[in-house]
């Protein structure tokens, strides 16, 4: 019975082409429009969140517990050994691509006339080069070794001190029994990020000479960059039993990366919105031709339950007529929208910086396998919402009253 219902609705498309045409193309369109839409918005959440895993935070930080809670006031409270056996565990850990120790401090940096408060961190230049690949040197070099008395500033820290590479600067510090300290560090280059505001105040360099300056030994925080990000959770899980609870804290990327957890709520509610509006275009132009084909098949119809065909038939064929309109013009559109994201993509789409960033970007679409099955998904259940009120009608047509129509 279904087949003969599924070539009948066939015949019954085919039957006013150009109507049948212009109602796929329209589901067609809708779906090129959201995969479009949702493959640029896939995009710029892969592409942040790279870029927040490889500028700041990697993806995972091991931390003494409550340090993101007190330990920015104090630190040197929280603070986790130079060398333990835990560190070489997690090194060893096929998971970690690898794992580095930081120092974070602030304090003062002067040059000439001009002093300025900045958010420091002491870091080992060649184990760190893996998690920092999108810190883009700007002018001068990278850190090198543990050894030099250098330092990288951000481009909007070093925009206010006015240095460029080469030059010599004083940072100040309070170290970790409350007396003063400096140390005369040179600039060896300057950079930027994503953040605007991160820039602004940014400096790096060796965590020996950040040792020296705080006076401690140890690190604030390891940092871990995995080999895939789609597995932070399960590498979190596999270290757990190496690290005890009351002595460390793992904490990943996604509950320290507050900016990106913002922009992706924000830009998921604008896919939702653009979804609704598509599927009420679809919803509108599909019942407007399901409708035109009831009234024209009014005496068809009429004949039909006259001979014995039930009304559950009648709206069993018009559903199905359809969900055939849903999934061809969905196919359609699925294959249009990956041509037209893979030429998009090669050109590029010049974006200006949005609010928080220093730099404006080049934009591509990203169609992902769970967006496909959204977009079909979309395409199948607009045209069947749409194709129930008028099936409804024509299965609850009187016999007399249809036979009449056309008389």
């Amino acid at each position: 019975m279904l087949s003969t219902s599924f070539r009948l609705a066939l015949r019954n498309l085919a039957r006013n082409r150009n109507r049948t045409l212009v109602a796929m193309l329209t589901v067609g369109g809708g779906v090129v429009a959201f995969l479009l839409a949702g493959g640029f918005i896939n995009w710029v959440f892969a592409d942040m969140r790279e870029a927040t895993i490889r500028s700041q935070l990697g993806h995972i930080q091991i931390v003494r517990p409550g340090y993101f809670e007190k330990g920015i006031a104090d630190p040197y409270s929280f603070l986790l050994p130079g060398q333990s056996k835990e560190e070489e565990a997690l090194r060893n850990t096929t998971e970690i691509a690898t794992i580095t120790p930081r120092l974070a401090f602030s304090g003062l940096a002067s040059f000439g006339d001009i002093t300025v408060g900045f958010s420091g961190e002491g870091i080992d230049p060649l184990r760190e080069r893996p998690i920092s690949t999108r810190i883009t040197i700007k002018d001068g070099q990278d850190l090198q070794s543990l050894e030099e008395t250098s330092a990288i500033l951000g481009e909007g820290l070093a925009r206010t001190l006015g240095v460029k590479p080469g030059d010599s600067i004083v940072l100040l510090g309070t170290t970790a029994n409350g007396s003063a300290n400096a140390i005369e560090v040179t600039v060896a280059g300057t950079f930027f990020t994503i953040y605007k505001e991160y820039d602004d105040t940014a400096l790096r360099l060796p965590i020996p000479l950040a040792r020296k300056l705080m006076r401690v030994d140890g690190a604030t925080s390891w940092v871990a960059l995995l080999e895939r990000t789609e597995s932070t959770q399960s590498t979190i899980e596999s270290i757990r039993p190496k690290l005890p609870a009351e002595v460390f804290q793992i904490i990943p990327w996604t509950e320290l990366a507050d900016f990106y957890n913002k922009v992706v709520v924000l830009f998921s509610k604008q896919v939702d919105v653009v979804k609704i509006i598509i599927g009420l275009i679809i919803i509108l132009t599909i019942s407007n031709t399901q409708t035109m084909s009831v009234l024209e098949r009014t005496t068809e119809i009429g004949t039909s339950l006259a001979i014995g065909l039930r009304g559950s038939d009648v709206l069993r064929l018009f559903l199905l007529e359809g969900a055939l309109i849903g999934i061809v013009g969905g196919l359609l559109g699925i294959g249009l929208g990956y041509v037209l994201g893979e030429i998009i993509s090669a050109i590029g789409i010049p974006m200006p910086p949005p609010p928080g960033m220093a730099r404006g970007y080049t934009g591509q679409i990203l169609i992902s396998t769970s967006l496909v099955v959204d977009a079909l998904i979309l395409s199948l259940s607009t045209t069947l919402l749409a194709s129930i009120m008028p099936a409804w009608k024509a299965s609850r047509m009187n016999i007399v009253d249809a036979l009449r129509c056309n008389q």
